[in-house]
């Protein structure tokens, strides 16, 4: 969808020769794949409705996420204006959170006899805040991360992508650099690119990250003292300390 080029160190699957297009079927029959499992192993058990609707939902959270990512961001048309904070929390939610954090620690919880919709909630909170912190250093390996890493070629700049980096840096940044960041970003030649990451250098933006997953992280620590007083602490602090300075 977004002309990626590598995921995990592979090249991505529609760029494998003669795949193309075919890899949206492909996809199709692995979500597919995602109910058969289900009814194989699940469909005598009484949580087996709710792992259901968790799994529709989560698919449609996911899809609208996406959608909202590529309509903020279209190929060759290039506007800041669309980029805001609130926009770049709403498709990190929507895109990341429910599927990467709040999926399988429901999925869980369902199994495990918990259904209260009180309890749920109480897990989404911090889960959702977890996702978003998981995004931003996403957004920021994208820029910073070594490709040998993180296993991936990032793009978002070439892309006209709304991530972290932009917003914040449209937030700190004086009219003439915005004026830059607006006749090179969404471009994909190298030189385009590298004047945008010039300009996030010259913004201090590592600084700022680094601050950034500081805050996130003292606040996740905070959310699980509170909401998380009926459910074991530990699943939700190895998630944490798993994701924390995390580098690919």
């Amino acid at each position: 969808m977004d002309a990626s080029v590598t995921r995990r160190g592979q090249p991505c699957w529609y760029k494998k020769e003669g795949v193309g297009l075919d890899a949206i079927n492909d996809a199709f029959l692995l979500e597919g794949s995602i109910y058969r499992l289900l009814r194989r192993h699940c469909r005598g058990q009484t949580y087996y409705t709710h792992l259901l609707e968790l799994f529709t939902e989560t698919s449609f959270q996911t899809e609208l996420g996406q959608a909202l990512d590529l309509m903020t961001a279209p190929p060759n048309q290039i506007d800041l204006n669309r980029f805001s904070m609130e926009r770049y929390k709403a498709i990190v939610k929507y895109k990341t959170a429910f599927y990467s954090f709040y999926l399988p620690v429901a999925s869980a919880m369902y199994m495990a006899g918990i259904d209260s919709e009180v309890e749920h909630n109480n897990a989404k909170t911090i889960l959702l805040e977890m996702g978003e912190f998981f995004q931003i250093q996403d957004d920021y390996l994208d820029c910073y991360g070594d490709p040998a890493v993180t296993g991936k070629i990032g793009t978002d700049i070439q892309d006209n992508k709304c991530s972290w980096l932009v917003v914040t840096a449209l937030g700190v940044m004086t009219p003439e650099q915005r004026e830059e960041l607006q006749s090179c970003y969404g471009r994909h030649d190298d030189k385009s690119v590298e004047r945008v990451k010039a300009l996030y250098d010259a913004l201090g933006m590592p600084a700022l990250y680094r601050q950034h997953e500081e805050e996130s992280y003292q606040r996740l620590l905070k959310l699980i003292e509170c909401h998380a007083q009926n459910l074991p602490h530990a699943v939700f602090l190895n998630f944490a300390k798993k994701i924390y300075k995390r580098n690919k």
